[in-house]
């Protein structure tokens, strides 16, 4: 089926097959077919509906935080309270980002996808990693393939250029400049990440400093989308139901839609609005406020005219600091939800041993649990309460 190229182990030139090497997703073959690859097709129960109705987002205006006035700081927080709690999902605007740095950041990612499949290969993902491109999730799963590629590299305050360093050494000197446009992109959604947990501090009746605290050093993910036209948007998914691993995601699109949140059971269509972030909660900090704010279930959707870009920011702790609640959001009325665990534990338990989706902080304390009971030592919740991995 030429819509699948193989990959040869020179790079690849053409559509000749080998069934003993991974296919691999290319869009500019894609477009000249008429149909799709069955491994695209999704069941019928998770199939898009693409007629549906519009999610009214709550907006956060960030010149509230800014500002210091105490009356349009209380009034943000209870707004951010109200959003958490409900969709675990918000718009911030008025963010201080300067729309030139974005406009720039979007510009390269339309260069980098535009490129040939080769030149996009040179930062090959590999199987069990979390950076690099990737060309939908071809050889790591067999069904169910989102309808896009992407290109994800680390980010951490505490390493000077590293994203720079990253496309030079995956792609060459010639990508420095990539790789300086996205380092100063990052840096500045690490300071966004940093005020919008601030204020999220705030909504919880927590000091502001603590969840700033908390992420001042981190161990973030930049990830760049594409998702092209599609023959059969019906019938294919961009990215499948699921929730985001991470802490916080800071999403910013191109004016074209294709994101819907779940909410009461339904999705939603999420009108992009230009100038402002989409802010979205996920599985850690959900466990980081012992489940009061609830993670953001979402999933894109393509179409079979228009290409869909996105440059999402994923905030997460130090690989291994202990996710614990602070001890204030943990009481008889709200009990520990969730057992103590690192970053780096959940990131590899997505990586290699399960496939996000809406259900994967369950998924993820049985093995938790499972890993413990086989070890013979019982988990341990803050306070220093054990329990027989029952959680």
């Amino acid at each position: 089926m030429p819509s699948l190229r193989e990959k040869p182990s020179s790079l690849p030139t053409s559509c000749a097959k080998n069934e003993h090497q991974p296919l691999v997703f290319d869009a500019s073959v894609l477009r000249s077919e008429s149909d799709i690859p069955s491994q695209f097709i999704w069941p019928d129960h998770e199939k898009p509906c693409l007629e549906l109705p519009e999610l009214e987002i709550p907006t956060i205006d960030m010149g509230a935080l800014l500002s210091g006035e105490p009356l349009a700081v209380s009034k943000a927080a209870e707004l951010v309270n109200e959003a958490c709690k409900k969709y675990g999902f918000f718009l911030v605007v008025n963010h201080g980002v300067d729309y030139g740095l974005i406009e720039k950041a979007h510009h390269y990612m339309d260069l980098f996808f535009g490129m040939e499949l080769s030149e996009k290969q040179k930062a090959q993902r590999k199987v069990g990693e979390s950076f690099g491109y990737a060309s939908s999730f071809v050889g790591r799963f067999s069904s169910k393939l989102p309808w896009k590629e992407t290109m994800s590299f680390p980010y951490s305050p505490s390493s000077q250029k590293i994203v720079e360093q990253y496309f030079v050494s995956m792609m060459g000197e010639d990508f420095r400049h990539f790789g300086k446009v996205y380092q100063e992109y990052c840096e500045d959604m690490n300071k966004l990440a940093l005020r919008i947990m601030e204020l999220i501090g705030i909504s919880l009746g927590l000091d502001r400093a603590y969840f700033r605290d908390f992420f001042e050093d981190n161990d973030s993910t930049c990830r760049l989308n594409n998702y092209p036209p599609c023959q059969k948007p019906e019938l294919a998914l961009g990215t499948g139901p699921h929730a985001d691993p991470v802490s916080l995601t800071i999403l910013h699109q191109n004016q074209v839609n294709g994101l819907h949140v779940l909410e009461d059971g339904k999705w939603h269509v999420v009108t992009p609005v230009p100038g402002a972030f989409v802010i979205n909660i996920g599985d850690t900090f959900k466990a980081l406020s012992n489940g009061i704010y609830k993670s953001c279930l979402h999933r894109a959707v393509v179409n079979n005219q228009t290409v869909r870009r996105s440059i999402a920011f994923f905030l997460s702790p130090k690989m291994d600091k202990l996710v614990t609640p602070p001890a204030a959001l943990v009481t008889p009325e709200n009990p520990r939800t969730y057992p103590d665990f690192t970053w780096r534990t959940l990131l590899e338990f997505t990586q290699k041993n399960y496939r996000v989706d809406l259900t994967t902080m369950d998924a993820f304390c049985k093995w938790l649990q499972e890993q413990e009971s086989n070890k013979k030592i019982p988990c341990r919740f803050q306070g220093g309460e054990e329990r027989s991995n029952e959680f």
